[in-house]
């Protein structure tokens, strides 16, 4: 199934009242992240576990930026993020160093485009009832700066890295399902490979950073994308994660690579120092 992008028109509503209300469901949340654990690759299972766990703040959110001068004019400018963060050739004509070049660097080492998961989201909500107003962007918004954020917060896709951009996010976009995927997978990460690694510390660390950093999803990326990746940092107050690079090095003197943790069940066993 192929996503279309997002497009305004005079005539589209702020919210569309017809949308429902979605309630809190902790058991099918749990279910759904046990099924993640199987496969990290499943995306449909975030996407349930967020279903489950909604930020009900959401739409007070939403409206209030769509309403304002400032988020009306961002909206308009940057109708489909995904199409500019997946024009490389665009993104590599800024100078070295800029944000733009470092994540054309993420997204080229690790093989994704940001319209990858535009097209999951769109097979996931594959024959569920379709929406037409403008709460539908700020909504895509929230899922299309994920890969932003890694990047400027210096967490990779490793299991430690998913789980602190998450709890990151939370102080931006207080939806539970951050909260409880991220801790949820730092405890996995303890149960399965046990070591000397601040593993939880990590993640209640990439919390309490995300609460002094405004929210990516309202920012006008298309202006920040050219800076200088350090100058950008510095403008939304993005401090380096200690903890999570602490962990990092702890694993690699253990003789284990971050990146391939949980294989690595007897970590525990190696003597490590912090």
């Amino acid at each position: 199934m192929n996503a279309r992008a997002f497009s305004f028109t005079d005539d589209l509503p702020l919210f569309d009242e017809r949308r429902p209300v979605l309630r809190l469901r902790p058991r099918k949340a749990l279910h759904h992240f046990r099924e993640l654990l199987k496969d990290k690759e499943r995306t449909e299972e975030v996407f349930r576990i967020f279903e489950a766990l909604p930020w009900r703040g959401m739409r007070n959110a939403g409206t209030r930026f769509l309403s304002s001068e400032r988020g009306s004019a961002i909206s308009r400018r940057e109708p489909d993020l995904p199409a500019v963060l997946d024009d490389h050739a665009a993104l590599r004509r800024t100078a070295p160093g800029s944000l733009a070049h470092a994540y054309c660097d993420f997204m080229e080492r690790e093989g994704l485009t940001a319209r990858g998961l535009v097209e999951e989201f769109a097979k996931f909500n594959d024959g569920k009832p379709q929406y037409r107003d403008q709460f539908a962007w700020y909504m895509n918004r929230t899922r299309d700066v994920h890969d932003l954020l890694h990047v400027l917060t210096g967490y990779g896709r490793d299991s430690l890295g998913e789980a602190c951009v998450l709890a990151f996010t939370y102080s931006q976009q207080p939806s539970p399902a951050h909260l409880f995927i991220g801790y949820m997978a730092g405890l996995n990460i303890k149960r399965t490979a046990p070591s000397p690694a601040p593993v939880l510390r990590a993640v209640r660390e990439a919390q309490k950073l995300g609460k002094a950093c405004p929210r990516l999803l309202e920012q006008p990326v298309t202006d920040l994308l050219p800076l200088p990746l350090e100058d950008v940092r510095r403008r939304l107050n993005i401090t380096p994660a200690r903890r999570y690079h602490q962990a990092h090095g702890i694993w690699r003197s253990m003789g284990i690579d971050p990146y391939d943790l949980l294989r690595h069940p007897a970590a525990g066993t190696v003597p490590a120092s912090t």
